[in-house]
């Protein structure tokens, strides 16, 4: 795997009290998301699949087998 960016953040589910956090991984194009995404949620379950946002074109949501959020993206190249 190429350099990707870690980023940790609490509050992203719709729950009032603190469930724990979701990770954030940024990846280089949308092949490698596609693979990751894919590979994440085996046995987990997806929460919003992977599309183009206002932020990046290629972003989704997932819960993992052990129940961990992740957010899943590729940079918007005009913000770099």
């Amino acid at each position: 795997m190429e350099k990707s960016i870690l980023m940790a953040s609490d509050g992203c589910s719709q729950n009032s009290g603190f469930q724990g956090f979701s990770l954030s991984l940024t990846l280089p194009d949308p092949a490698e998301a596609c693979r990751v995404f894919i590979a994440l949620s085996v046995d987990g379950s997806v929460d919003m699949p992977l599309g183009e946002t206002f932020w990046s074109p290629c972003y989704g949501m997932l819960t993992d087998r052990f129940g961990l959020g992740l957010m899943v993206s590729i940079p918007d190249e005009k913000t770099f």
